[in-house]
């Protein structure tokens, strides 16, 4: 970090911790020069420019992460603040939260001794000192406010025991040591406060643009509704423009969450309506509702979209989102979507989106893209899977037709499941090879899902394909979890952004309803138990009857693997393209993307803890 190195020429006003006696012991030159280097910035405390990403770790504000990213030295450097030390700390990562099988970083103390080493948990949740440490400490500084500790770690080590660091959600999980500990093999996992956070560690270098002086904002929120008492509500809320409102452009957007509803609402959308009808309907109340106007269907052109855990979001300075002006409905939709599973009763809510936009358009108008699985019951995963795929396709024959010769430059995009989601990807193939990763998270989490700049923008022509796969597990459930719009029915999105902007906004696909037919017609003839596949029953209520024995499954995965699909090849208003989109073939793919291999930088040093001068540590 150049911030940490100019640092270094400072004098050092505070006492030294003696890191560098002890590291002379340990560590070859290189350790020595990084425990030199950060012993001159135990004298004054990191700017916040050194560490620019934040997130607390405790609810109760006693732990807060500041990191930053060095992709030349493929390493992050972390910063631990800790309020009120006790006696010690557990910091570290692991596959999706667990404490077992983790990678952790540990500071602990008897009382009067205290030692920072690499550590990793087994399947049990014992803690074992690492063979390789690396984990590497670089200082720790007392202030009145509390303590602060640096540590680097690179993203791919030569240790198997170690977490390998990469694009997409890290689970960081974190435990505050209460009680003195004599050795590392004495702390016991289940019996501290212990917690998890989840973040993606590696954020693009991309610079925020500058936001223009004649800038506005405009709040597209809910009027203080009743959250309905019921697991899964899809809310909807109809909002005008001014009159005569001229062409502009969104640069950026943020959600506006009403304060105690954090968790309730799971993910929210402004759609502008269709220029063809002069007026719609006011509305406020559920989307699902009978009461709901039917031309509120076509309000579909999305403006913004936001999902639980993303932040602010600007667009590129190339380009803006249009709305208003000739052309452009006034009419807006906002659409809420509420999870509120312990089914709260009276709880009002005001959230929405705040967009800020401007008159002075950028080059090109900008859009947002759907691809993946159309939200419908024929695509299902059956219980009891750890690892079941499902994938969505955009054909070279949708692309071919809907975007431009020049092509679209793809800048960010938001994945998207319910709650069985564990992986999603999508892939860009061209002429039957696959190209290029659009956009990967293969620790996904559907509690946390943000709009990500791409680390580079993806060009996307004609004939292109957009393949994306979503990877579900459902072990802990009894019966096939259907596509749907519930929270217990599954989806698989990529939001993508884009721009130029063209007609086509929404390229999906789903399994042949003929060929779904066929399965439950097989699943009769080799089962003794029977699956109604009579009209008046649903596809929903055919999947639950299906009895899970391996032959049902693997004939299912099958099925999704060669059966023709019916593409949604669609404009904004929800009308497909000229042209033939049922029972399609599936793309044929001849060259996969190899899967890359992590480049290992090992870190000398052995299996033996680092004393740190802590002082005395004592309880309250």
């Amino acid at each position: 970090l150049p911030s940490m190195q100019n640092s270094g020429s400072k004098p050092c006003s505070c006492p030294s911790f003696k890191l560098r006696e002890v590291a002379s012991m340990y560590f070859t030159m290189i350790a020595v020069f990084l425990v030199i280097l950060v012993v001159a910035l135990q004298g004054s405390a990191p700017r916040g420019t050194d560490f620019p990403y934040k997130v607390p770790l405790d609810p109760r504000g006693l732990l807060e992460l500041s990191w930053n990213v060095s992709y030349p030295e493929k390493a992050v450097y972390f910063q631990l603040f800790i309020r009120d030390l006790r006696f010690g700390l557990l910091f570290g990562m692991s596959d999706r939260g667990e404490f077992e099988n983790a990678d952790l970083a540990v500071l602990w103390s008897d009382g009067h001794n205290s030692y920072f080493g690499d550590a990793w948990s087994d399947a049990k949740g014992q803690l074992h000192m690492d063979s390789q440490q690396d984990y590497q400490l670089l200082g720790a500084r007392r202030a009145p406010e509390g303590l602060y500790l640096l540590f680097r770690r690179v993203f791919s080590t030569c240790d198997p025991k170690d977490y390998l660091i990469e694009d997409g959600t890290v689970h960081l999980i974190y435990g505050i040591l209460e009680k003195p500990v004599h050795s590392l093999q004495a702390i016991n996992i289940s019996a501290i406060h212990r917690g998890l956070q989840r973040v993606q560690l590696l954020k693009p270098n991309i610079t925020i643009p500058e936001l223009p002086s004649d800038m506005k904002t405009m709040e597209i929120t809910a009027p203080n509704i009743v959250i309905p008492s019921q697991e899964t509500t899809y809310w909807c809320y109809m909002a005008e423009l001014p009159d005569n409102f001229p062409k502009h452009h969104i640069i950026m957007y943020e959600p506006v969450v009403t304060a105690g509803n954090e968790a309730l609402v799971h993910h929210m959308e402004v759609f502008q309506c269709a220029a063809e009808f002069d007026s719609f309907p006011h509305y406020n109340g559920p989307c699902d509702s009978k009461m709901k106007p039917d031309r509120l269907n076509y309000c579909r052109h999305v403006l913004a979209a936001w999902a639980m855990g993303a932040q602010a979001f600007y667009y590129p300075k190339e380009a803006g989102l249009a709305f208003g002006g000739p052309g452009s409905s006034r009419y807006l939709r906002l659409e809420i979507h509420y999870h509120n599973p312990l089914v709260f009763k009276g709880r009002h809510d005001s959230s929405g989106i705040r967009l800020y936009f401007t008159a002075t358009l950028r080059r090109y108008d900008a859009g947002i893209m759907e691809l993946g699985l159309v939200y419908t019951p024929v695509m299902a995963i059956p219980p009891g899977e750890d690892a079941f795929i499902l994938t969505g396709y955009c054909t070279d024959k949708c692309t071919q037709l809907a975007l431009p010769a020049a092509g679209i430059r793809i800048f960010a995009s938001q994945l998207h499941t319910h709650l069985a989601g564990r992986k999603v990807v999508t892939v860009l193939s061209r002429d039957g090879k696959e190209r290029q990763v659009v956009n990967a998270d293969g620790h996904y989490s559907p509690h946390f899902q943000e709009i990500r700049m791409l680390k580079e923008v993806v060009a996307v022509f004609p004939g292109d394909e957009l393949i994306t796969t979503c990877t579900y597990n459902t072990e802990d459930r009894s019966r096939a979890t259907v596509g749907g719009f519930g929270i217990l029915e599954e989806m698989c999105v990529n939001y993508v952004h884009y721009y130029p902007q063209t007609q086509l906004e929404l390229c999906k696909s789903a399994v042949d309803p003929g060929y779904l037919h066929r399965y439950f017609n097989l699943v009769n003839r080799f089962n003794d138990e029977e699956v109604c596949t009579c009209p008046q029953v649903s596809v929903p209520q055919q999947f639950f009857s299906v009895p899970w024995n391996t032959f049902n499954r693997d004939v299912l995965k099958s099925l999704y693997g060669f059966a023709p699909i019916s593409m949604h090849c669609n404009k904004s208003s929800a009308v497909r393209f000229p042209g033939e989109w049922e029972k399609q073939p599936l793309p044929t793919i001849t060259k996969r993307l190899q899967e890359p291999v992590p480049r290992c930088q090992p870190t000398p040093g052995p299996a033996t803890p680092v004393p740190l001068n802590l002082g005395e540590l004592r309880r309250d």
